[in-house]
């Protein structure tokens, strides 16, 4: 059952990087062409981010976090080098919700919105894959990284949850 959600896991998480790599792509080649101003170029424009970002991105990007995080907890894996993961996941989806943002508004302006340089998003995206597979991979064992936290960030509380969050 696990080497199914692994495989489950990498195969959306492929799926994902790749339409996070190929969305500012899209919109920066295609939100700049001179056709854009036709309803024709428009339709094209707003076809291609629109559906590839809620149909097959999107979607992908929910299976492999809900794939990891059944990993996680599947095999007990509370290593500091996943926690460094964790945050450059979280990475990834602050782009992958900054680019439905700008799809959005490129798809209310008509043709009218002045795309920024998208491109500029792989600048931060393709280091982020590259931390993940290196995490992934290496393991490496960053409990010196983590010894420069201060000692009431390593700690638990021992607090109970409040009561509005308890789902007991």
């Amino acid at each position: 059952m696990i080497a199914i959600i692994k495989s489950l896991h990498i195969t959306a998480l492929a799926i994902w990087c790749a339409g996070l790599i190929l969305l500012p792509v899209l919109m920066q080649i295609y939100g700049r062409r001179g056709d854009l101003k036709t309803q024709s170029g428009f339709t094209e424009f707003r076809w291609l981010t629109h559906y590839s970002y809620t149909l097959v991105v999107t979607p992908a990007a929910v299976i492999a976090v809900a794939a990891g995080t059944i990993l996680i907890f599947a095999l007990e894996i509370l290593d500091v080098w996943m926690m460094a993961k964790l945050m450059a996941v979280a990475g990834m989806v602050l782009l992958h919700a900054w680019l439905g943002f700008l799809i959005v508004h490129a798809g209310e302006g008509r043709g009218n919105y002045h795309m920024p340089p998208v491109a500029l998003s792989l600048l931060v995206l393709l280091p982020l894959i590259g931390i993940v597979l290196w995490l992934v991979l290496a393991k490496p064992d960053l409990s010196d990284l983590a010894a420069l936290f201060p000692d009431f960030l390593l700690e638990p509380r021992g607090n109970q949850l409040p009561a509005r969050w308890d789902p007991l």
